[in-house]
């Protein structure tokens, strides 16, 4: 291996290199020449998926959508639940533009000391009624925090929305705070949904790497970020406004609201507890998918205040 390996080619360095073996050659004429072969400047496209060779990922897309489709025919409430990514509160950049009579000047430099604070959005969208609910921790991105942000989606709208049922499917990731592996996640699910609703709690997670499939990303984040895109998130009521001001031709509706409070994070779950949960796996892909309902247990069925 040489050198010339870790070196960007640029046509100046093809004109070099070529006059140096003896080609008298511009940089111009080798453009038009690469052109002429098919060779243009490109950007790298993110196309390859690592995880496509799983050998139950198909399956678990057709299962899904298996789960979905009964569900909506018989109007049974869907979430697709993920977070979005966090923000720094404050007069900093915010990718994109906008239209403006003169620049919105912000500071030079993103650092978190000079932040009001930061912003954890964690989306809920409801599939049948497609309306998204939006909840704004300021603290960590944790198992508690998604299923509180979840429990109070269902206090406030869901057992509104859906009344005398007891059923809910909720779509999400792989990884993250409403990961498949994540033991906390299923115990707050317990607690806080099921046992204190009354919930049978059906959990589908994507395979790894196939975040984009989840329905939120591309029905209600994708028109979060062009709504606020190239404005500064100055401070959270201004952050809240540019959520609940989120909408498209077809309908969509979104609310906005503070999740106060601390979250710590490195939590666990020990064995004893995991056996407390009233969890039954599915018989397809039972990593991905698996239904929590109340159970007897004294020790988890009490009030759960938010």
């Amino acid at each position: 291996m040489t050198e010339q390996k870790w070196l960007r080619t640029s046509l100046r360095h093809l004109e070099t290199d070529l006059k140096s073996q003896g080609f008298a050659i511009s940089h111009p004429t080798l453009a038009r020449l690469l052109k002429k072969n098919g060779y243009s400047l490109r950007v790298n496209a993110k196309i390859r998926e690592d995880s496509s060779d799983h050998p139950e990922r198909n399956k678990q897309f057709e299962y899904i959508a298996e789960q979905v489709s009964y569900r909506e025919s018989h109007n049974l409430p869907v979430i697709s639940v993920d977070s979005k990514k966090k923000e720094l509160v404050g007069n900093f950049k915010n990718t994109g533009v906008s239209w403006r009579d003169e620049v919105d000047e912000v500071n030079v430099h993103d650092f978190p000391s000079d932040a009001v604070g930061k912003a954890v959005p964690y989306g809920i969208y409801d599939l049948n009624k497609n309306r998204g609910h939006v909840y704004v921790g300021q603290s960590s991105d944790t198992a508690e925090f998604s299923t509180d942000a979840i429990s109070r989606w269902w206090e406030e709208s869901g057992i509104h929305e859906y009344s005398g049922l007891k059923e809910l499917l909720i779509l999400g990731d792989s990884g993250g705070s409403n990961g498949c592996r994540s033991r906390l996640f299923k115990k707050e699910i317990q607690s806080k949904l099921c046992n204190r609703f009354g919930l049978s709690v059906t959990v589908c997670h994507y395979p790894r790497g196939c975040s984009k499939w989840n329905p939120i990303e591309h029905r209600l984040f994708s028109y979060i970020s062009i709504n606020w895109a190239g404005k500064p998130l100055r401070t959270y009521d201004l952050l809240l406004g540019y959520l609940r001001g989120t909408g498209t031709k077809t309908g969509l509706e979104v609310e906005a609201s503070l999740l106060k409070g601390t979250y710590e994070t490195g939590k666990r779950v020990l064995d004893e507890e995991m056996k407390q949960i009233n969890l039954e796996k599915h018989s397809v892909c039972p990593l991905w998918n698996y239904t929590i309902r109340p159970n007897k247990y004294e020790s988890l069925n009490r009030e759960v205040k938010i």
